[in-house]
């Protein structure tokens, strides 16, 4: 270990479909947290390594903070209220030109509680037409808080990032790294590739559905060659007619589901992947704790 090592434990939090994941997957240079146009895509809480020099910065990315409505949801939500315990810092994204809401105040009052580094990331700045309208915005939030800095930062340009790395590195202290410095997330491989494939019937497939379905991967195992990994993985769904959807005319669908999925897994693991989905109707899954819990997340997450 380095004596100059430094690190920080830094939550990203925000309301849904401001940015987070995408901000996370820039910032890493690598896809790790699945990204779509819908909100509360995030599910779980993702653990995001960048490591530079002496240097590690430790994201926990959250899903959006919403009223929950399943029992999913409600793990969604206390998924957000834990990872912000324990941390070094919290980076709080909003949209340049909105307002702050009442997400972003509940959000805000729960971490001025802690008393612990706010950094605000004000994202999709590619958006706005003249550079007065983001005043306003940073006025209204700096009424509210006293932000360690405010950050205007586009995700899709990524304009404005290495401001904010730079911000975020400063709230690094000593005491060494907590990962090796290669690595990249905490995720098992089978949740990475389970949450690719779920990003590819977010961006598919359209209103309810998507949210409807989860995915788990049966079997993950790479041939003796080292050369191709084998994968089989079940979709679940809530209804039949929903299982139809996702197959799609002739499996037009689903096929397509898996030549996205597929890419973007060969990318990652830097190998050629056969991928083999099957769908499976599991009524209202996202309010039955056992099949939640089969799923991957813990008994304590529905308390």
């Amino acid at each position: 270990m380095n004596n100059n090592d430094k690190s920080a434990f830094i939550a990203i939090i925000g309301r849904p479909n401001v940015g987070k994941s995408s901000i996370l997957n820039k910032l890493l240079g690598q896809k790790i947290a699945i990204v779509s146009h819908k909100p509360q895509t995030t599910r779980t809480r993702i653990m995001g390594v960048l490591t530079q020099d002496e240097t590690q910065l430790v994201f926990i990315d959250t899903p959006g903070i919403h009223k929950p409505k399943t029992a999913l949801g409600k793990y969604m939500v206390k998924s957000v209220k834990e990872s912000v315990a324990g941390v070094d810092a919290v980076m709080l994204v909003a949209e340049c030109d909105k307002a702050p809401g009442d997400s972003e105040l509940e959000l805000i009052e729960r971490v001025k509680a802690l008393e612990i580094p706010i950094v605000l990331v004000l994202n999709k700045i590619d958006t706005l037409k003249t550079k007065e309208a983001i005043i306003e915005i940073i006025a209204a939030y700096s009424n509210i808080c006293d932000f360690t800095a405010v950050v205007p930062v586009s995700a899709k340009t990524g304009d404005g990032l290495d401001s904010l790395k730079d911000e975020l590195k400063a709230l690094a202290a000593e005491g060494g790294h907590f990962f090796d410095d290669d690595t990249l997330t905490d995720q098992p491989e089978r949740v990475l590739v389970a949450e690719i494939i779920r990003e590819k019937l977010l961006r598919l497939l359209d209103k309810e559905i998507p949210h409807g379905t989860a995915v788990f991967v049966e079997r993950m195992k790479t041939r003796q060659d080292g050369e191709i990994i084998d994968i089989d993985a079940t979709i679940y769904c809530e209804r039949e007619s929903h299982k139809g959807i996702i197959i799609g005319k002739g499996g037009s669908m689903l096929k397509k589901v898996g030549t996205y999925a597929r890419q973007d897994i060969e990318g990652f693991f830097d190998c050629r992947a056969n991928l083999r989905l099957w769908v499976k109707v599991k009524e209202d899954w996202r309010n039955r704790e056992n099949i939640l819990r089969s799923l991957g997340f813990d008994d304590n997450d529905f308390q």
